[in-house]
């Protein structure tokens, strides 16, 4: 089972994306979100790091979610969350 006890993430410039992390027991597993996809979920946000970062706090709880149906597809390495993931999250609420 997938969880979250670490609340940190960072600024990724390369992917112009948020990286966070989840746990499967022992393994740890990347997740990085995507700035077209926190756009889509805070709405007129700024396209600079520390928009990115408060948007992805603003909505840590919808973004878990999504991680957390993304990683049942398989296991790899890192995850990338876009628009689509958030979405299907916000439409099963």
């Amino acid at each position: 089972m997938l969880a979250f006890p670490n609340d940190s993430r960072s600024y990724d410039a390369t992917r112009r994306a948020v990286r966070f992390w989840g746990y499967d027991s022992a393994l740890e597993c990347s997740f990085f979100v995507t700035e077209e996809a926190l756009k889509s979920v805070a709405a007129g946000m700024r396209d600079d790091e520390a928009a990115m970062l408060n948007a992805f706090d603003s909505n840590r709880d919808c973004i878990r979610q999504a991680a957390t149906r993304v990683y049942e597809r398989g296991t790899r390495g890192s995850y990338e969350l876009g628009v689509a993931d958030l979405r299907r999250t916000a439409r099963a609420k």
